[in-house]
């Protein structure tokens, strides 16, 4: 067994377990919920097996796949994985089953449609996650937005869900039109869109400065940066649970994840051309959404605005350009995906025991919540980057990577880490402690058995990648280093 045959067996397989819910009762809940949760627990198996059975010891590509598919123009369906995106897979694939898991009781119809919808969002942010075609890169970047679109609109909770629907896509589908220009650009100076051979390519000065512009623009919108943001805080607010997790603990990462893929190595000129001005809108970015954090009354919110805040720091480590920037960066956007999966895995929890996100109903959770209590500061901890958590691990690295390139950078990005901590605190003590509301006795609920095994392995694991995060460090390693001497 190697990654060649098991990174083809999960596209494969989650190709036939969507196929194979075609054939299945609309009116079978039971049946399409235990389906969905084991078809995802085999495709999550298969990719730490994909982990433990990669080797790569020169850092550059394990090809897996090498597909004609319009030869005639130079496109091939290329599949391969390297250090870095090995462990984007694995996130991907670790989160599907406990969306699925939390949906249990609040998807209540459409069911199978909904089980579909995340199974071949999966199937496509893994290949994301996997091609070596620019083309077929933009494809699946932009495909992801379908089903997206479709568990937001059909499945949101409130009235404005359409709207939510709407603002995800066309914010994304603008920004990408520009990304389209630039690999058209690429392909009419090369002739192939295959990113082994754009590697080797030296484009002029001018012409990088155009690309990265355009490439830069497309994923500016999924980080979010400033101003092209409002679309996330008002598609979590409006998605279920599930489309949160997914949101927060992926999507996110498809911005970053095509920075360093794309951008780094193919415009390095612009790159250090445009550095001040992304230093710049990062620092705006995390103050401005760490200050907007605190103003937030809506629990959903209150996150959406730390993921900008946080999602914006990883980009500074990202820009730096050395080994300890950008593996703390990489490291970042994994911690970010577990603890804010937890984070809204636990807001779901408490709206759909209370029907309501508007944290001025809350409070004393502590007293007639207690195992809530506890998971809910953990996950708060990491957020704000304890010593020991997954976070900190990610945020020492940037600040590190940081302080080689410039000073004053560092300062104000430590600002930010302050600001978060100060929302955090407060948001956890008005939630936790204070005054009992009546409104939280109404329902009173400690986290179920269902609901235990879903934030139980989200908080070892900020802790254990916390303690123990060179297990993670060693695999980018290689990869991040062959980056930089691309670039």
């Amino acid at each position: 067994m190697n990654s060649i045959n098991l990174l083809l067996a999960i596209i494969i397989l989650l190709v036939f377990f969507i196929v194979s819910f075609f054939f299945i009762s609309q009116d079978n809940h039971v049946l399409l919920r235990q389906l969905g949760l084991i078809y995802s627990f085999i495709i999550f198996g298969l990719t730490l097996l994909l982990w433990i059975f990669f080797n790569n010891e020169l850092g550059n590509f394990v090809l897996v796949l090498y597909l004609p598919w319009l030869s005639v123009f130079n496109i091939y369906y290329s599949l391969g994985i390297d250090g870095i995106s090995i462990f984007f897979i694995i996130l991907t694939a670790f989160l599907i089953p406990i969306c699925i898991l939390v949906s249990w009781e609040s998807i209540k119809y459409k069911v199978k449609e909904f089980i579909i919808m995340l199974l071949l969002t999966e199937l496509l942010l893994i290949n994301v996650f996997s091609t070596l075609d620019l083309f077929f890169f933009y494809v699946f970047f932009e495909s992801v937005l379908i089903p997206m679109f479709i568990i937001i609109g059909v499945w949101g909770s409130r009235q404005r869900k359409i709207h939510a629907a709407y603002q995800l896509f066309f914010f994304t589908l603008l920004g990408s039109i520009l990304m389209l220009i630039g690999i058209i650009v690429i392909y009419s100076q090369i002739g192939s869109t295959d990113l082994q051979l754009l590697n080797q390519t030296e484009f002029s000065k001018y012409r990088q400065i155009f690309l990265w512009l355009s490439f830069f623009a497309s994923f500016a919108v999924k980080i979010p940066m400033l101003p092209v943001h409002i679309w996330l805080p008002e598609a979590h607010v409006e998605a279920p649970t599930a489309g949160s997790v997914i949101l927060a603990g992926v999507l996110l990462k498809l911005g970053t994840y095509g920075i360093i893929r794309f951008m780094l190595p193919l415009f390095p000129y612009a790159v250090a051309y445009f550095t001040p001005l992304v230093f710049t809108m990062c620092i705006i970015a995390i103050i401005y959404s760490s200050t907007t954090t605190i103003r937030q009354i809506d629990l959903k919110k209150i996150i959406a605005y730390s993921s900008v805040a946080h999602m914006n720091y990883a980009l500074l480590g990202l820009f730096t350009n050395n080994t300890q920037g950008i593996e703390g960066s990489l490291f970042f956007m994994l911690g970010h995906g577990v603890v804010s999966s937890g984070l809204f895995l636990s807001i779901g929890l408490l709206y759909d025991r209370y029907h309501t996100r508007n944290l001025l109903y809350y409070g004393g959770l502590v007293q007639t919540m207690p195992i809530f209590s506890i998971f809910f500061l953990l996950f708060t901890l990491a957020n704000i980057g304890l010593p020991g958590t997954v976070n900190f691990v990610g945020e020492f690295l940037v600040l590190v990577g940081t302080w080689k390139v410039n000073t004053t950078v560092i300062f104000l990005g430590a600002a930010g880490l302050i600001l978060g901590a100060v929302y955090a605190i407060w948001f956890y003590n008005r939630l936790i402690f204070g005054q009992i509301r009546l409104y939280s006795l109404q329902r009173f609920v400690d986290v179920k058995k269902r609901e235990f095994h879903v934030l139980f392995p989200l908080g070892v694991l900020s802790v254990i990648m916390g303690i123990y995060p060179i297990v993670f460090l060693d695999t980018f390693s290689l990869s991040v280093n062959n980056y930089i001497n691309l670039i």
